[in-house]
């Protein structure tokens, strides 16, 4: 409870004694690029995979004649949008830059930079934080969009190369019952979790103490305080919009 409360007096402070929009404006864009579009190789290449082994995993338990084979572009759809894409794809993004994060304001910590921010009458918190928070948020749902539809190619792939079902039967897989709320589903999960990610991270750094291998412990906290968080954020988003 006490690391909640220092957590939220942390986004307090944040959002408070903010800096001129001239300012966040080109910050948010430096981390938008250090934030998204470097994450874009590794969340694509995890999503394509994780699409076709989905596929060939759906196609293994398809014992039954008379179940049809587009059950298999059906299932990879389901599973990609409503939960690898948004989900994994989070979790891909507190490994790679949650830690980036981290480490980047623990090492500001200890080496006395944001101390020196404070002398200079700048609100650390919002001038190195906020710009992150609104990134990742941006990002992260696109990054979710383009892994979902890279989960649901490499899937089309696995099939092809695995001859496991005719092309046609695939496509009619993806189109059959499609709801278009579950797109904008996974969307809000991304917004979401791109905030939770991007705000633990942030506060584990910020509230470093020691030398280089308490930034460390704060790295390896961040990850995984966050990928907890992002589990119980998903239960509680798909109870709430789904039910």
């Amino acid at each position: 409870m006490k690391r909640l409360g220092e957590y939220l007096l942390f986004l307090h402070k944040m959002f408070s004694n903010r800096e001129s929009f001239s300012t966040y404006f080109r910050l948010f864009f430096q981390e938008c690029i250090s934030i998204g579009i470097n994450s874009i190789f590794l969340i694509g290449f995890v999503s394509l995979f994780v699409g076709a082994v989905i596929a060939l995993q759906m196609a293994y338990n398809i014992v039954s004649p008379l179940l049809p084979k587009y059950i298999i572009g059906l299932a990879t759809r389901e599973m990609m949008i409503l939960e690898m894409a948004p989900t994994l794809s989070a979790i891909v993004f507190a490994g790679k830059v949650g830690s980036q994060i981290s480490g980047g304001i623990g090492t500001m910590r200890i080496t006395e930079q944001i101390d020196a921010l404070e002398v200079m009458g700048i609100n650390s918190a919002s001038y190195l934080v906020l710009p992150k928070i609104l990134a990742g948020m941006i990002m992260l749902p696109f990054l979710c969009i383009m892994a979902g539809s890279l989960g649901i190619w490499g899937g089309w792939l696995a099939t092809i190369f695995g001859n496991l079902s005719p092309t046609e039967d695939y496509i009619y897989g993806i189109q059959n019952t499609f709801i278009p709320f579950e797109i904008w589903f996974a969307i809000i999960k991304s917004f979401v979790f791109g905030f939770i990610v991007t705000s633990i991270s942030a506060f584990k750094g910020y509230n470093v103490k020691g030398g280089a291998l308490e930034v460390g412990l704060a790295s390896t906290e961040a990850v995984t305080t966050s990928c907890i968080a992002i589990l119980a954020a998903d239960f509680i988003l798909a109870d709430t919009l789904l039910s």
